[in-house]
């Protein structure tokens, strides 16, 4: 019998879960190169600038939520789900990048478990340098010694069980609000600056790929649905079409709406803000006769399974880290 024991190492990007964590979560955020590529020590007061000009409007975000963001609880519930669904041979471990627990300290973990292999596990279907690759940077900068043989998941943007939970979650949503009218369904991912993806990053690609397999599953015939982006910062240009000209523009054509989140699995402040409440608000405003947000996939067991298929080495691309 096979004794293996293997780590599972869950990147997310973390968030604060107290107003005290909210500055510092920024400031790690806007300090990290792979958002803010200025060589140092320009980085370093770029990020403080940011830091301070937003943490008003951060804090009045998170205010929203009760202080803080459930990201970190909701990880731990899918890293719990992961293990049950991966059996005893397995433990999974949460790494965030710019919060508790970091990376460093996860790793300390793991190595206090001893596992023959680690699988480094992205809760970013879609591959970003902004998301992924810096998570895996870091990983490697604090893993550097190490010997252990280290599989990394890049990316898994039509990874079956992935799409059929958006799909289960999407279609009772959709049959709502199609009592309204005929509906204007938003696939709406984060957006990042168009000089990104100019440089090579494959995040829109992916975002792309994740929704035209999306609707093919949806199986909904002449649907009406519309790739869309995000949460952009900053005046820098960014990818589009925008989420919130979408809402505007189904609302003044009297659509009802159903947004459908495809580049999160897990309830945070883009989700339960900007679009339970700000959009929702927006679309209303501009005449919106219903509005429907579906859920992110989060424990949803179809994911879940999907994740158990990609770690033990599903039809996937894997990058090795092997030393």
């Amino acid at each position: 019998m096979n004794h293996k024991k293997t780590a599972v190492v869950l990147f997310n990007l973390g968030g604060p879960s107290t107003p005290e964590e909210i500055k510092p979560f920024l400031l790690s955020l806007f300090s990290d190169p792979a958002i803010i590529t200025l060589p140092q020590p320009f980085r370093s007061l770029l990020a403080s600038f940011i830091t301070n000009r937003r943490l008003k409007e951060a804090q009045h975000i998170y205010a929203q939520l009760g202080g803080g963001s459930p990201l970190l609880k909701n990880t731990k519930a899918q890293a719990t789900a992961l293990e049950t669904e991966l059996g005893s041979q397995y433990k999974v471990f949460v790494a965030m990048r710019h919060a508790a627990p970091f990376i460093e300290s996860a790793f300390r973990d793991v190595q206090g478990y001893g596992p023959d292999e680690v699988v480094l596990l992205p809760l970013y279907p879609q591959y970003s340098t902004t998301t992924t690759e810096s998570s895996w940077r870091e990983w490697k900068r604090v893993s550097m010694e190490w010997s252990t043989p280290t599989r990394f998941i890049s990316s898994y943007p039509t990874q079956n069980g992935f799409l059929e939970a958006i799909k289960e979650l999407t279609l009772p949503l959709y049959r709502n609000a199609n009592t309204h009218g005929i509906p204007r369904v938003l696939l709406t991912a984060h957006s990042l600056p168009e000089k990104t993806i100019k440089k090579g990053d494959p995040y829109q690609q992916h975002v792309e790929e994740s929704a035209q397999e999306l609707i093919l599953k949806l199986g909904i015939a002449s649907i009406d649905a519309v790739l869309c982006y995000q949460s952009r910062v900053g005046p820098l240009k960014w990818i589009g079409p925008t989420t919130e000209n979408e809402i505007i523009k189904a609302s003044q054509e009297n659509r009802p709406l159903v947004i459908v989140p495809l580049s999160f699995v897990s309830e945070h402040s883009e989700t339960l803000v900007e679009l339970d409440i700000t959009y929702k608000k927006l679309a209303l405003d501009y005449g919106c006769p219903a509005y429907y947000r579906v859920p992110t996939v989060q424990t949803h067991p179809l994911f879940i399974q999907g994740l158990g298929d990609v770690v033990r080495g599903g039809v996937l691309l894997e990058k090795s880290l092997c030393k």
